[in-house]
């Protein structure tokens, strides 16, 4: 147990990212609490506390990347637990907000999945979400408990003004979509953006058909919020290339990487992918190409400004706007 500004805290993890839990426990020195998970014959699940948590402020580690279901279902059952255990608080560290690409109906009869998602959870008993980089922001209104959406550009601004120094730099969203999120990133720093004009017939199918702005001798660094299949980032890379890049970068937060995504990225024209830790990559889903970051020390200080009750606001900023603002 720790007690921290005169509240009893106590911090857990399940099974999808248990190194981020630890790294995120060393930046707060709040010490990961046991907690079991079980699966029964039938592939039921059932945790067990192993220690009070009454009266506690609890936070629990648990994005709900693949499997979706399964990590998602951990998650809803172990804040029942804390629940029904006399928690005072049950404040949910999701990084990785599962389903939230499906955050409204785009033909009939379709499912809000996203929406649903937060139903879940406030009824499991959650008094607070803390996710990364929501597909969607919309998301933030489907609940009625408060959520902190927090972002990774910082981190990845910080990176690439380093490793890109002297260079001529443009930055690149894959889709139309994205161009907010480029926009961003390129005032953050001081660079001219570039848009991917594409169409998708299929899911998972990208059909690219030209480049907005000019790309011609400049590095490159196609920014979005996920990768997936990487069907898209693979053809833009080429795309770029073929219009006269000189590097193509790519920086996301969360590496999903589902099915050839590692195969295509191994062979694209990318020099680099750079990623968060919001989803912990298991062996299969390494490459040289793939260099992940790790949002411990954000959503760690988030944890600690909760605690004390101080503001977020400053946590979402890169350091030229920090500088900015003092």
């Amino acid at each position: 147990m720790a007690t921290l500004d005169g509240q009893k805290v106590k911090l857990f993890t399940l099974s999808a990212n248990r190194k981020l839990a630890q790294e995120i426990s060393e930046y707060t020195k709040i010490p990961l609490s046991n907690c079991e998970v079980k699966r029964f014959a039938d592939g039921e699940i059932g945790v067990n506390i192993e220690e009070t948590v009454r009266g506690h402020h609890v936070f629990i580690v648990q994005p709900t990347h693949p499997p979706v279901n399964e990590n998602l279902m951990e998650l809803l059952i172990m804040i029942d637990a804390v629940k029904r255990a006399s928690a005072k608080s049950v404040n949910v560290l999701m990084p990785y907000y599962g389903y939230s690409r499906q955050d409204r109906k785009s033909a009939s009869r379709q499912p809000i999945s996203a929406k649903l998602v937060a139903n879940l959870l406030e009824t499991a008993g959650a008094s607070r979400v803390i996710s990364m980089d929501l597909h969607a922001g919309q998301i933030q209104g489907f609940f009625d408990i408060p959520i902190d959406n927090f972002v990774a550009m910082p981190i990845l601004v910080e990176y690439f003004t380093e490793k890109c120094k002297g260079q001529d730099v443009v930055i690149v969203s894959p889709d139309h979509g994205g161009a907010v999120r480029a926009r961003r990133m390129g005032n953050a720093m001081n660079a001219p953006i570039a848009i991917i004009d594409k169409s998708r017939p299929k899911d998972n199918e990208v059909e690219m058909l030209g480049i907005v702005g000019d790309v011609s001798g400049k590095t490159a660094i196609i920014i979005d919020d996920l990768i997936d299949t990487a069907g898209t980032i693979a053809s833009a890379s080429h795309a770029l290339k073929a219009a006269g890049a000189k590097d193509v970068y790519v920086a996301c937060t969360h590496p999903i990487f589902s099915g050839p995504a590692i195969e295509r990225i191994n062979e694209s024209a990318i020099k680099e992918l750079v990623c968060t830790n919001t989803i912990e990559l298991s062996e299969d889903k390494q490459s040289e190409k793939i260099t992940q970051l790790s949002v411990s020390k954000l959503l760690g200080q988030g944890i600690l400004n909760i605690i004390m009750d101080k503001p977020l606001s400053a946590l979402f900023e890169t350091r030229d706007q920090q500088n900015k603002s003092t």
